[in-house]
């Protein structure tokens, strides 16, 4: 199901600049930075910066804007690509902000010489109390009229290694009065003595990320400069570095509004913690928002394009529901995954007046709502496994599953009727012994009676060992005034895991197949703990929900 989007300013924008002769072309970029994995977030962003350029017939860069390598690694890097080309996109051109180290010195040694940057020996804490605040001015570093030839001398020696980590850093020379905290004199190189993923040892000072960043897009050609809302106030900085440095090419930065979901981190330094404290079992853990953890699950490329495009692109922050994301993943998978029985939680039926020596095979379609996928063999003889809560000894009213003295039907087999129960010596119920009636089978043309209750099954003698892994959201919504940590509303029972059985024709399923199991939702073959002799299935979601897509 592939949605349009509701709403999209930034497709009027690009549309209107066009129009008047702004640009004649379109270069849209995606940077992220490579210090961990992507989330549904970014997959916003690349949908966003793709489509934008797709629809304009121009270009789309993926750089990473990899200017702190205290915190990067190569890892990261070919998670993204591989993140990007899963959702169904190919970059035009792939970049690195370290190919621009060199430039970015020479702009930094040209502002400079202009006399609007100087070499500071305030510490990171003295740098932040100077800045002031919304309601104080800035207060000047006592290093801000050091002559442009100090300055420079002491920057190239910067380069080279003189000094230690934090000892001093570049700043920009702008207005300590600026009610725009942003632009009293911000920091524009810092000293780090780390080895860079890209460049190796050959740098000591990196250009930090509102310095870097204008300058990757104007040496890119990039028109427009998407990002998300918390740049906004950074867009005067912005614009500073492009004109003050005399870049030719000059972007524009456009900001929309961030995703927000329900019951979701969104942010990559919290899903960092999680991995880190072993909260989750890596980035791709299913219960995680990141594309990984999504694609792990079961979820599909098809799956979050329509809900990207549905959500639209605004400038005002809102939240999303997370049931409209698994709105999508059944919109797309109702019509592809096959249908079959699995039982999650097993108890053995024995059909006691079916011979014993007998199996006869069943035949079934295997997707109802998608008949050209043709039919499948079920095997059918004495001995089934049901679920646990198909049965009860002791019902409530209007309870129409399988009870002592009552006949449900066996999905796509013959109506069953129980007569005893097998117990052991704590009193659980272990066994059941149920008689069918050989004349209501499904499909043979049966109009005779009618039961209330359907119940799943799989044959005892031909199951299928399979481990199931239920989840529920990961974090649970705390109060707009609720400070405490996210870490304390870590969900106990975002995973359940199940021991049980599905039918035998899904022996041999690959990675990544994913299936519809009868009343129990939509499920995936784990890419990971998957083995052909242990099956192990992510729930991807539920088969129903409460939510409705409005139009």
């Amino acid at each position: 199901m592939e949605n349009k989007p509701s709403s999209n300013f930034l497709k009027n924008i690009v549309n209107e600049d066009l129009k008047s002769g702004k640009v004649d072309h379109i270069i849209t970029r995606f940077p992220p930075e490579p210090n961990g994995y992507l989330h549904i977030g970014h997959a916003k962003s690349i949908i966003l910066n793709f489509e934008l350029a797709d629809e304009f017939k121009g270009k789309t860069n993926l750089r990473f804007d990899d200017t702190n390598p205290v915190k990067e690694d190569t890892e990261y890097v070919e998670s993204i690509k591989e993140d990007v080309l899963w959702l169904g996109y190919e970059w035009d051109n792939l970049f690195f902000a370290s190919d621009y180290f060199e430039e970015m010195y020479n702009r930094a040694v040209l502002l400079i010489k202009k006399g609007m940057a100087y070499v500071c020996d305030s510490t990171a804490e003295e740098i932040r109390k100077m800045r002031g605040s919304l309601i104080e001015v800035g207060q000047k570093s006592p290093y801000r009229d050091r002559s442009a030839e100090e300055n420079l001398s002491l920057f190239e020696r910067m380069r080279k290694g003189e000094f230690k980590d934090g000892q001093k850093v570049l700043r920009a020379k702008i207005d300590m009065a600026s009610p725009n905290i942003n632009m009293r004199d911000p920091v524009l190189y810092r000293i780090a003595h780390a080895t860079h993923h890209n460049t190796g040892d050959k740098w000591c000072i990196y250009p930090m990320y509102d310095f870097a960043h204008p300058l990757e897009d104007a040496i890119e050609g990039v028109t427009h400069s998407i990002c998300t809302m918390e740049f906004e106030d950074h867009r005067p900085l912005y614009d500073w570095v492009i004109r003050e440095c005399e870049m030719e090419e000059i972007p524009h930065q456009y900001e929309f509004a961030r995703l927000n979901i329900t019951n979701t981190v969104m942010s990559k330094r919290k899903l960092k913690q999680l991995v880190d404290e072993h909260v989750v079992d890596g980035w791709d853990d299913p219960r995680m928002p990141t594309i990984s953890g999504l694609r792990r699950r079961g979820y599909t490329p098809e799956a979050i394009r329509s809900f990207a495009r549905e959500i639209g692109v605004a400038k005002a922050d809102s939240v999303v529901d997370s049931k409209m994301l698994e709105f999508f993943i059944r919109e797309d998978l109702k019509l592809k995954a096959p249908r079959t029985m699995a039982v999650l939680e097993p108890l053995k039926v024995v059909i006691t007046n079916y011979p014993e020596d007998q199996v006869e095979m069943l035949e079934a379609e295997i997707n109802s709502e998608n008949p050209e996928m043709g039919t499948r063999q079920i095997p059918f003889s004495r001995e089934i496994y049901i679920e646990q809560d198909d049965f009860m000894e002791n019902p409530p009213a209007k309870y129409f599953r399988l009870f002592p003295g009552n006949e449900v039907r066996l999905k796509n087999a013959y109506f069953i009727k129980c007569n005893n129960i097998v117990k052991d010596q704590s009193g659980k119920v272990i066994e059941l012994h149920c008689t069918y009636d050989p004349e209501t089978r499904s499909g043979s043309g049966f109009t005779g009676r009618k039961v209330k209750g359907t119940i799943h099954w799989v044959n005892a003698a031909q199951a299928v060992s399979a481990e199931f892994r239920l989840y529920e959201p990961l974090i649970l919504d705390q109060d707009e005034d609720d400070e405490s940590s996210f870490i304390e509303h870590i969900n106990p029972q975002s995973l359940e895991i199940v021991q049980g059985f599905v039918e035998p024709n899904i022996k041999g399923s690959k990675p990544q197949d994913k299936f519809q199991f009868f009343r129990h939702g939509y499920f995936n073959v784990d890419p990971i703990s998957s083995k052909q002799e242990k099956l192990v299935f992510n729930r991807i979601v539920s088969l129903k929900s409460s939510f409705q897509l409005t139009k």
